[in-house]
């Protein structure tokens, strides 16, 4: 067994165990409200509607302290998905004539995320079964053909899994790119990105490269799908939330699990979005606030987002259509029929963010 396949078969850190106490130190907590109102402006016959709940809790950047939900004139309860995705789901039926208006509110605490990669540290417990879940392939992240083979070139040589994960992230930054022209967060289908050799996209079709092939490549990894909440405290006007109006603010993010340090974030989804977008645009990779991101991207987040899960596809309670690749946007079907999430005709939701407490949270 070579050191690729060995790291997918050995033990994980649980969700929110072994977070080093000196980046715990780094931040205190913070909390937000969030609230989502979603209306189905065109409905016929029963109506349903699922939104994504924030349920992570107990994690190094995460606590989860409530999520509360109405639907006036439908059934309306939440759903958990296996513990290792940390899925919920707020899953509402209306049935004919009633008009589909379904609210949620969720409060969750965030902390900065930092992990020290030039410090291994000793991991407290494993959990084989986390590890080989998060080798997995899914449907949109293949770990063979083109897939493996782009992981095994990529960090040929690499000896180290950090070394590897790494590689992955540079290589990820320095040929993809952040294309406006994407519709929401993307797909995330990197089969079809490899293969066709258009490497555009934004943060699900990015973020969803790098766990893909860090799979491919023996190492452990995660999409983590969520929401900025607030601005960016660091200085980037284009990694935050411009207002407390925070409906198209959805932002999938990365973990990689490091053998020496345990999980650790990354995002090189956002060194492009910062490239594309951070005033005035169109930045070279030489420019100063690009490097800047591209280091501190690499082992650290800042929470100004909060997350949703970990699920790829996902099977939506109650519906006879085909499972969605990741649910990061609230969904919603009528008379049998799926309406597009990105709809606004048809489709109408709003979120909203406000900041409770710097410190609570604080345990």
């Amino acid at each position: 067994m070579n050191r690729r396949d060995f790291l997918c078969s050995m033990g994980a850190v649980p969700a929110g165990i072994g977070f080093p106490a000196e980046a715990a130190g780094l931040s205190e907590w913070r909390t937000f409200e969030v609230t989502t109102r979603v209306e189905v402006m065109k409905y016929a016959g029963t109506t349903r509607v699922w939104l994504p709940a924030a349920l992570l809790s107990e994690m190094p950047f995460q606590k989860t302290l409530s999520n509360r939900f109405s639907a006036n004139g439908g059934r309306v309860r939440m759903v958990r998905g296996k513990v290792a995705d940390g899925l919920g789901i707020i899953a509402a039926e209306f049935p004919a004539g009633v008009k589909p208006v379904l609210t949620l509110t969720s409060r969750v605490a965030t902390r900065n995320y930092v992990v020290d990669l030039s410090v291994p540290r000793e991991p407290l417990k494993t959990n084989r079964a986390e590890l080989e879940y998060f080798c997995r392939p899914t449907k949109l992240l293949p770990t063979d053909g083109i897939v493996k083979a782009t992981a095994i070139d990529i960090t040929k040589g690499a000896r180290t899994d950090l070394g590897k994960a790494r590689a992955i992230y540079e290589w990820i930054v320095d040929n993809t790119f952040r294309n406006p022209k994407t519709r929401g967060c993307g797909v995330g289908d990197i089969r079809f990105m490899l293969e066709s050799g258009d490497l555009g996209g934004k943060c699900a079709d990015l973020n969803a490269l790098y766990v893909g092939l860090a799979r491919a490549a023996g190492l452990p990894a995660r999409d983590v799908y969520g929401l900025r909440v607030a601005k960016s405290e660091l200085g980037y006007k284009s990694l935050g939330a411009s207002s407390d109006n925070i409906t198209k603010a959805q932002h999938c993010r990365a973990e990689v699990y490091i053998g020496g340090h345990g999980w650790a974030p990354v995002d090189p989804a956002d060194v492009r979005k910062v490239v594309l977008e951070e005033p005035p645009g169109n930045r070279p990779l030489g420019d100063q606030m690009v490097k800047n991101a591209r280091t501190r991207l690499f082992g650290s987040w800042e929470m100004n987002w909060m997350a949703y899960n970990f699920a790829h596809d996902v099977t939506l309670p109650g519906s006879a259509g085909a499972p969605v690749g990741f649910l990061i946007y609230p969904q919603a079907e009528t008379a049998g029929v799926r309406i597009d999430s990105l709809d606004a005709d048809s489709f109408r939701y709003e979120i909203a963010s406000k900041e409770i407490s710097s410190q609570a949270g604080r345990t």
